[in-house]
């Protein structure tokens, strides 16, 4: 029996950079891929050739994203966040490294109470992320 399509799918709401944003990070992640990438023409709404409705996934994880042709008083926050599991100290220390990359460190790689190894970053388009490190098996 095939699986049920995802119901709930988290989507980001970009302002222009969203092309760019999906294609870095499906570059990060293992098992990811633009799935579906649909543009405005030159009839618009938004300015042709930006994203209209794409999907992709990142390590198996759908997500969905748009350019949305109408500015907003509002952006990304840190209330809402992409945590990622990480599998070791060297897959969290690239993701922090790459995502860190022309954003903004919420959180410095560290170990805290709550983790072994931890670190929050805003990326460069806005989005927050959460990497984490669970303290492994000995």
């Amino acid at each position: 029996m095939a699986s049920a399509p995802q119901k709930i799918t988290t989507f980001l709401m970009f302002e222009g950079r969203a092309e760019e944003a999906l294609t870095f990070y499906t570059s990060l992640f293992d098992d990811s891929e633009v799935l579906d990438i649909t543009r405005y023409g030159a009839d618009g709404p938004g300015p042709e050739g930006t994203v209209l409705r794409a999907t992709f996934s990142l390590a198996g994880q759908r997500f969905m994203c748009i350019d949305s042709y109408v500015q907003h008083e509002f952006g990304f926050t840190p209330a809402v966040s992409l945590f990622v599991e990480c599998g070791s100290v060297a897959e969290l220390d690239r993701l922090h490294a790459a995502l860190a990359d022309g954003g903004k460190e919420l959180m410095p790689v560290g170990a805290y109470g709550f983790s072994a190894r931890f670190g929050w970053v805003n990326d460069r388009f806005g989005v927050s992320w959460q990497l984490n490190l669970q303290e492994l098996p000995a």
